[in-house]
């Protein structure tokens, strides 16, 4: 995608960021993450930000506006938690994956993103079995834990 549509999309990411966390709606669920980031990825969960999120960020969800569709399970989720859906769904194709990282890089290089980097690759891991797609991802998901 052009530089202007990575504008954009950080600055509407960064917008939905900022709204504060609704109080009744979650998209990630805190008991769940501390439960499969140490269970599926072996690190551990320290301090949790929390911010507002579309929380089924993929690329069937996006279009070349960019406009963001499909927001039914928006609400409460870990810092950086959409850009690193972006970012880990296009672990299969590197090149992709590179840009992406580097467009998300204001996002994805802050602390407070690990949580949400590690709460997807947790996602990705446990559902290799049932999800092709996931089963797919789930080395390159490794390969990335690896280097955290």
């Amino acid at each position: 995608m052009p530089e202007t549509w990575w504008k954009e999309m950080t600055a509407a990411l960064d917008a939905l960021a900022d709204v504060p966390p609704p109080a009744d709606r979650e998209a990630v669920r805190e008991e769940y993450l501390r439960r499969v980031i140490p269970e599926f990825t072996g690190h551990q969960v320290d301090d949790v930000t929390w911010t507002t999120a579309h929380g089924d960020l993929h690329y069937g969800n996006v279009t070349r506006g960019p406009h963001i569709l499909d927001w039914e399970g928006w609400g409460r989720a870990p810092y950086g938690y959409d850009s690193a859906t972006l970012y880990v769904y296009a672990l299969l194709t590197p090149e992709t994956a590179a840009h992406i990282r580097t467009q998300l890089a204001p996002v994805l290089d802050r602390p407070e993103a690990r949580t949400g980097l590690l709460t997807v690759c947790a996602q990705v891991l446990q559902a290799q079995d049932r999800v092709d797609f996931y089963a797919e991802l789930a080395d390159p998901v490794r390969e990335h834990l690896a280097h955290l």
